[in-house]
């Protein structure tokens, strides 16, 4: 198919849809004007679309494997990190980094976490990463105490959401706009230096309403840095939200404009510990990671238009992110006539006088004296944006004797990356790093960018007691890479890709409790603007089949799935493999099998306390099916029955509380099991595993009514910590133990 057929289709699409929004408008000029019942049923229904998955508490009929964490799951621990979040959610697999989820490594499905790159990463249902096709590694996470609802999605009805279709989408849902006035203050404070304050205010006047909202969260760091240095992060946010609604005869409208602001600035580092000095103390912080640090700013501009009738609705989003960022760290030693890297150095510093040395020089002990024991810091200097406008159309109608849920979206994106690194040369001197006076040298200067037509088209069919939903959503990729590196520069690269990604899924009502599901749809993972034709893009086939049970006191979900990955694709960054050219590999077809449990129940104790209980399991296998050598650092040489690196086998979760109208106490307990740091052999962390962790996590509250709500949680109870893993460069822990005492005022 041509650019000139495709731009035609799509061009179809959005001519419907916009004659659709001008038929209202001249609608509701002619409407009387809306009373307060109309806008609060305008507002309920508006922020049902900036979701993916509703709130209503009967049997779900999604066909797929979805999860919804509300504003009140939210409360109950008042995690600040998405990790802590998302591990009570079935069919997550995670990579720990830096304790806090500052840039967070999250998996669906056996998809692999690194940077949370193979998940589309959505907040109120938009792309939020830095550049979600150009360089799809999400340095860039939004922060996690401003959400009021958190989404994970998973199966055929992924199709909705892309590019990325092989494991599924995280949608983030920030505050809406209140009806009435709304506010509230939250301030705590916690071991390490951890502080937060949160704050919103919002109101609704007559069909005006608004709402600003800013977080502060900072910490001095649980590391503890050889010679002293500070090893924390403090983190702003501030959002703001204006919107009219406008209720009308036959249609009604809402107009939303959201501006936000974000930045952060931490000391943190790529660099870990040998695994004897983790014995010893996993929070130490080696002298040669004194001056890592990172910092970014991020604004948002979005601007949303919903319209919806008796039986159809409309939602337009606009937006435009920009990301800015730069990452000094230290990359490694200068080498020449010896070359080790750090992963070689610190799994191994005993193999040999010159490893020995270099880990003397890393800890402070040694001196740098000849030329390839300098040390390399590098900084990874970054600018992004994304920008782009998407519709989506839900239409229910009647058509030969059968109900149609008809739903069909059209979204033009664009993204980009500039990258304009530069490395210095350090001596290590008396446990200082020092300039060795050289200046600063240019590494890699390029740009990468992205035009991306997206279309999706969905029906879902009832008959009887079963329904049936079919869908296929298409991806039209004009990619673009230039080096622009002084003296190397070269024309833009282009780059199409164009593929039809098909679904099919059922569910089938047993009764108003119960039902059974299934569904295939095909996945697919673009590759980046810079990587060579040759590098084929990840696609697979995904099948689950399960059930649901809800009868508004117990629910129960098994899901099992399967996914067929013909062409496995991953990427080398400085997060996995310390390397900063982002290099793509191939891996050929892999096996993912695995089962997904979730339930819940209450019990009532007495007329004032319920005991609330629910229990998240994953267990998940997985295989390559042929054999191969590969130069990425997580693979090696492979063997056919290799499984794949930082996918546990098992993994739980239990919520256990105790609720009473005045005070809650809650504890949760996860279980994650060992994990592969490399597939095959001939790797540095071949034969390598993490420990299985264990962590305890608990929350209390009591509620003194106009008083305000003062709160305490402890993170890590039992304060257990093992290793998480060992990349880029060694051993890095699990947070310790971390109490924290709060205050909530309402108003």
């Amino acid at each position: 198919m041509n650019n000139l057929a495709i731009s035609k289709k799509l061009s179809l699409v959005i001519a419907i849809q916009l004659a659709l929004v001008s038929q209202v408008s001249a609608a509701d000029n002619e409407a009387k004007a809306a009373v307060k019942s109309d806008q609060e049923r305008v507002n309920d229904s508006y922020i049902e679309k900036m979701q993916i998955i509703g709130h209503d508490a009967r049997l779900s009929k999604q066909t797929g494997s979805a999860t919804l964490i509300d504003e009140l799951e939210l409360e109950q621990f008042k995690f600040d990190d998405i990790n802590r979040v998302l591990y009570s959610v079935p069919g997550v697999n995670i990579r720990e980094e830096d304790g806090y989820g500052l840039r967070p490594n999250i998996g669906f499905r056996g998809a692999t976490p690194e940077r949370s790159k193979k998940i589309n990463i959505m907040e109120d249902g938009v792309l939020i990463g830095p550049a979600p096709y150009s360089a799809a590694s999400a340095y860039y996470f939004p922060m996690t105490s401003k959400m009021t609802a958190i989404e994970v999605f998973k199966g055929p009805a992924a199709i909705k959401y892309g590019p990325n279709t092989v494991a599924g989408s995280l949608n983030m849902v920030t505050r809406a706009v209140p009806q009435s006035s709304e506010g509230l203050v939250d301030v705590s404070g916690g071991s390490d230096g951890f502080a937060k304050a949160h704050a919103y205010y919002g109101d609704t006047i007559d069909n005006f309403g608004f709402l600003i909202e800013g977080v502060h969260m900072r910490a001095d760091g649980f590391k503890e840095l050889d010679g002293g240095g500070d090893t924390g992060f403090e983190k702003n946010d501030i959002m703001a939200k204006l919107r009219y609604d406008l209720a009308g005869d036959a249609f009604d409208q809402v107009f939303e404009l959201k501006l936000a602001y974000a930045d952060e600035n931490s000391n943190e580092t790529y660099l870990g510990l040998t695994d004897t000095d983790f014995a010893a103390d996993p929070n130490r912080r080696y002298v040669a990671s004194q001056l890592d640090n990172m910092d970014w700013t991020h604004s948002q501009v979005q601007f949303n238009h919903f319209i919806t009738g008796d039986n159809f609705d409309v939602t337009t989003r606009v937006y435009r992110n920009d990301f800015e960022r730069a990452w000094y760290k230290i990359n490694g030693f200068k080498g020449g006539l010896v070359n080790r890297s750090l992963q070689e150095i610190l799994a191994d510093p005993d193999k040999d006088e010159v490893n020995s040395r270099f880990y003397n020089i890393l800890t402070g002990n040694q001196d740098s004296v000849a030329e390839y024991e300098k040390l390399v810091l590098g900084n990874n200097d970054r600018t992004y944006y994304s920008q782009g406008i998407q519709s989506d159309l839900n239409l229910q109608l009647e058509l030969l004797g059968m109900q149609h849920q008809f739903a069909t979206g059209v979204r033009f994106h664009q993204d980009q990356i500039e990258r304009n690194h530069t490395t210095d040369n350090y001596l290590m001197s008396q446990a200082k790093l020092v300039s060795d006076g050289s200046g600063t040298q240019a590494s890699t200067t390029d740009r990468e960018k992205t035009d991306a037509w997206s279309v999706y088209l969905q029906d879902t069919i009832s008959i009887s007691a079963l329904d049936i939903t079919a869908g296929v959503r298409g991806e039209y990729i004009d990619a673009h890479y230039q080096n622009r590196a002084p003296g190397s520069e070269q024309d833009y690269l282009n780059k199409t890709t164009r593929i039809w990604l098909p679904s099919f899924s059922a569910f089938y009502t047993l009764s108003d409790n119960a039902g059974l599901l299934f569904g295939v749809h095909e996945g697919f993972l673009p590759t980046s603007p810079k990587q060579d034709p040759s590098i084929d893009v990840e696609s697979s086939i995904n099948y689950e089949l399960g059930g649901r049970y809800n009868d508004g006191n117990f629910n129960l979900e098994l899901i099992g799935f399967f996914n067929d990955i013909s062409n496995l694709k991953e990427g080398c960054q400085f997060s996995s493999c310390g390397s900063d050219d982002d290099t793509e590999f191939n891996g050929g077809e892999v096996d993912v099998l695995g089962l997904e449990l979730t339930s819940g129940y209450s019990i009532t104790l007495t007329d004032d306390i319920d005991l609330p209980m629910s229990l998240s399991y994953t267990y998940t296998e997985s295989e390559f099916k042929t054999s191969f050598e590969s130069g990425f650092d997580m693979w090696g040489k492979v063997t056919a029955g290799d499984e794949l690196p930082y996918l546990p086998e098992n993994q739980l979760a239990v919520n256990v509380g105790l609720v009473s109208d005045q005070w809650d106490v809650n504890m949760i307990v996860r279980y994650i099991g060992e994990m592969k740091e490399a597939a095959g052999e001939g790797v540095v962390l071949s034969g390598s595993t993490t420990e299985a962790l264990t962590v305890v996590d608990m929350s209390a509250s009591y509620n003194f009514n106009q008083y305000g709500l003062v709160y305490v949680k402890a993170d890590n109870l039992l304060d257990t910590q093992e290793i998480v893993s060992r990349r880029p460069y060694g051993a890095r822990p699990s947070k310790p133990q971390q109490f924290q005492i709060g205050y909530q005022y309402r108003f």
